[in-house]
């Protein structure tokens, strides 16, 4: 086949990349280039060219074919704008799910011709099509598994879509690295936002959003027990950050319109069950909405995943019940629900319903 292959610098892609040339695809490698260099120039040098630099490396070795793609200017249109509004509204977005959806499997789509009949990447995920319909599912490497990240997707995206890793956990695919004597053999994994890097969320959100002196609150007791920079810099259930004496603290709500960060050392307790949510803005794969027993939920990138019950109140909105209380359910981030090894989709989750 002819295969557009995205490729980032890091080790995953690089063996995806290599795999589909030996098997002997019709291969060129794609970097997409969304690093906003102006927006980000307060924080130092952009590292993009040094991951350009690993991509040109492994592409000569190879000797397959490089485009660089430039897609600033979509990146900040659908994904950043969106990102620093619902912080503002006091939701956590998820950026990395919005790029898989509408960059890399969205504006590039647009960018390159038809004839590409794949589009592959590095992600640990599998695609296989029953009666014609392409189903998302879970790799061997429970920790590493991306199918949360592309929950996301449409039919169309997921049938074009081609991830050679699927069958791989992370141990072989370094190993693999190895053997190919690649570029990138050694580099260790990216974390944290697709367009920012080794750089801080927080810096970011700060940058755009500024700084605001609000109360930190005790919801017990209505004590006020320091003050914070803003409520856009805390999740629900996070504990690490509040710069408290006599903890752990934990974040338990927080209020928007006062700019107040609601306190507990009593996250646990009964009366802070976190086992309800509601969902909407749902992407349901196979085009059809889940029902019925077997269904779980992870409610974040990770091995985690609880048993669940969803209760329809409207044709895109539900009502979850988890099987077990979870750490943190924080308005604006996805749930993404699974039967068996197979991601049936997700919904972005608003706040528990019995707080």
């Amino acid at each position: 086949m002819k295969i557009a292959v995205l490729v980032s610098g890091g080790v995953d892609s690089s063996v995806a990349l290599k795999l589909l040339k030996d098997q002997g695809h019709d291969v060129t490698a794609f970097y997409l280039k969304i690093w906003l260099q102006d927006e980000l120039s307060f924080l130092g040098d952009c590292p993009w060219q040094e991951d350009l630099n690993y991509v040109q490396q492994v592409c000569e070795q190879l000797d397959v074919p490089l485009e660089v793609i430039p897609l600033q200017t979509e990146y900040w249109d659908r994904i950043v704008n969106h990102t620093i509004d619902q912080v503002r509204a006091g939701y956590t977005p998820n950026p990395d799910i919005l790029c898989n959806r509408h960059i890399k499997f969205g504006a590039f789509f647009d960018k390159i011709d038809s004839s590409y009949e794949k589009i592959a990447t590095g992600h640990y995920a599998k695609v296989t099509m029953t009666d014609n319909i392409a189903i998302l599912s879970m790799t061997p490497d429970a920790i590493k598994d991306q199918t949360y990240f592309l929950s996301q997707m449409s039919q169309t995206q997921l049938k074009r879509a081609l991830f050679p890793l699927g069958d791989l956990d992370k141990a072989q695919v370094r190993t693999l690295a190895q053997e190919f004597d690649l570029p990138t053999k050694t580099r260790k994994d990216s974390q944290g936002i697709c367009f920012l890097g080794k750089f801080k969320f927080s810096d970011f959100i700060k940058h755009h959003v500024g700084e605001q002196e609000g109360e930190l609150i005790e919801v017990e007791t209505g004590k006020v027990w320091g003050m914070h920079k803003g409520f856009w810099f805390y999740t629900i259930g996070q504990r690490q950050g509040l710069g408290l004496a006599g903890g752990p603290w934990y974040v338990i709500d927080k209020d928007v319109a006062k700019n107040i960060v609601y306190i507990s050392r009593n996250y646990y307790s009964d009366d802070k069950r976190r086992n309800e949510f509601i969902i909407h803005s749902c992407n349901w794969l196979s085009g059809v909405r889940p029902d019925g027993d077997g269904i779980r939920v992870k409610l974040r990138h990770g091995p985690q995943m609880v048993p669940c019950t969803i209760l329809w109140l409207t044709d895109d909105r539900a009502r979850v019940i988890l099987e077990k209380d979870d750490q943190g359910i924080a308005s604006g981030q996805y749930a993404a629900f699974y039967k068996g090894n197979a991601c049936l989709g997700s919904g972005i989750m608003e706040r528990s319903i019995n707080d």
